[in-house]
């Protein structure tokens, strides 16, 4: 036997019984490497072989972990993009969500709806006179031309001034004084050759309230058409407007409507409308904050929520006077008062204005039994603190109306009963 052989024979293993073929197993044990239990025992490359069920296991944690490297990065994609779309207001066309159409119609006692009746009667009045010039406003009170304004919103005009007034509408039309009063801070304007004319409703002055409702129109610094509301926040509240002159012929006595809906220069001589759009009032004076007085607002002071309109039932009446005969009558005691006098109430001045008697002879207060030095210090049982309280008190009323005094004469009080008589206005 060669070499070769004999050291090959050597290294072979003696059969067994344990082979399990009996005498026919192969006793050279030759390696069949498709035998499955050999090659699961026998692999030499240092690991062991997955089983189907490990190596399930591990496609399923690396499709787990590919799914959760792509949510991660997903993520931090859409956070950038996300911040990018916000900081840059997004891309494409923005389209913004509104409320649809709806209808302009508003509720007749709403600010709108009394505003939308009105706007037609309320006019602007443009004033220039030979060196003055000025803005202010009015309302119409009849479907003849006749249209109602402040004496002191006219007054620039003189005898041979411009007024010009402009309608709601935008047209405009020459106007010319029918007649003013200086003492009421009342006047009548008339337009010609104007058709179709909305006079505003007039209401009754003695039916408001303190909290009723308001509204103001008019042209405040030119801005013709403006709408303002508020409350009736007091009523017969006696102001004084006017004296510029200095002789006092220019003074007016209100005993007014305070409102808190804004009044600012250039509504004087708009209307103060209630809830029914009726007019209860004329806009004529404002409380300044700077001087601290009351002033009509053609001055440049704003509104402070202090604002006065002269009750319509005073204004129609002076209004239907200065159509009917061009003035104005005002109701009179007929004495003379001491306006220095600084104690409570208005007195009767020692010596008339004439040097004659303070009471004149004749005239309702002598007939009453009034006397020099007298203190008035309530007219029908409302306190009077001032002369010019006075003078507002009986501004109210009209000649022929009776009015109840109380007076204090050497330390005592009396009453005494007279009817207001008549004088000429200004």
């Amino acid at each position: 036997m060669p070499a070769q052989a004999a050291h090959a024979d050597a290294l072979r293993p003696a059969a067994s019984a344990a082979d399990g073929d009996g005498g026919s197993a192969d006793p050279w044990r030759r390696y069949d490497p498709w035998a499955a239990s050999a090659a699961a025992a026998l692999q030499q490359n240092g690991a062991a072989v997955p089983s189907r069920d490990q190596r399930r296991r591990r496609v399923r944690r690396s499709m787990v972990g590919g799914a959760l490297i792509i949510a991660l990065v997903s993520g931090g994609v859409g956070g950038v993009l996300g911040t990018y779309l916000e900081r840059n207001g997004g891309i494409g066309t923005v389209e913004l969500p509104q409320a649809g159409k709806e209808s302009t119609e508003r509720a007749p006692d709403s600010v709108a709806g009394i505003a939308a009746r009105a706007l037609p009667g309320v006019v602007t009045l443009h004033v220039n006179g030979g060196d003055a010039a000025g803005t202010g406003t009015g309302f119409v009170l009849d479907d003849r031309g006749h249209i109602l304004t402040n004496n002191h919103v006219v007054e620039p005009a003189g005898t041979g001034g411009e007024i010009t007034v402009t309608f709601n509408s935008g047209d405009t039309a020459e106007a010319t004084v029918v007649g003013r009063d200086g003492g009421y801070d009342l006047a009548v304007v008339k337009v010609k050759g104007v058709s179709g004319l909305t006079p505003l409703p007039l209401g009754n002055s003695d039916n408001v309230r303190v909290g009723d409702p308001v509204v103001a129109i008019g042209a405040p610094f030119d801005l013709a058409g403006t709408v303002t509301s508020g409350i009736i926040s007091a009523k017969e509240r006696p102001i004084t407007a006017g004296g510029e002159e200095g002789d006092g012929s220019d003074v007016s006595y209100v005993d007014a409507l305070q409102t808190d809906a804004p009044i600012n220069p250039g509504n004087s001589g708009g209307p103060l409308l209630d809830a029914r759009g009726r007019a209860i009032g004329i806009n004529s004076a404002i409380r300044s904050a700077d001087g601290g007085g009351t002033e009509s607002d053609g001055g440049q002071a704003g509104s402070i929520g202090l604002g006065f309109a002269i009750p319509i039932n005073q204004g129609k009446r002076v209004a239907e006077e200065l159509i009917n005969t061009g003035s104005a009558t005002h109701p009179v005691i007929g004495i003379t008062l001491d306006m220095a006098y600084s104690g409570d109430g208005a007195r009767v001045a020692a010596k008339g204005s004439d040097g004659g008697s303070p009471v004149t002879p004749g005239g309702p207060g002598a007939e009453a039994g009034i006397r020099a030095g007298d203190v008035i210090t309530a007219v029908d049982g409302r306190r009077v603190h001032s002369g010019e309280e006075l003078i507002v008190k009986t501004r109210a009323h009209r000649p022929g109306d009776r009015l109840e005094l109380t007076l204090e004469r050497d330390g005592k009080e009396t009453h005494v009963s007279l009817v207001l008589g008549s004088s000429g206005g200004d």
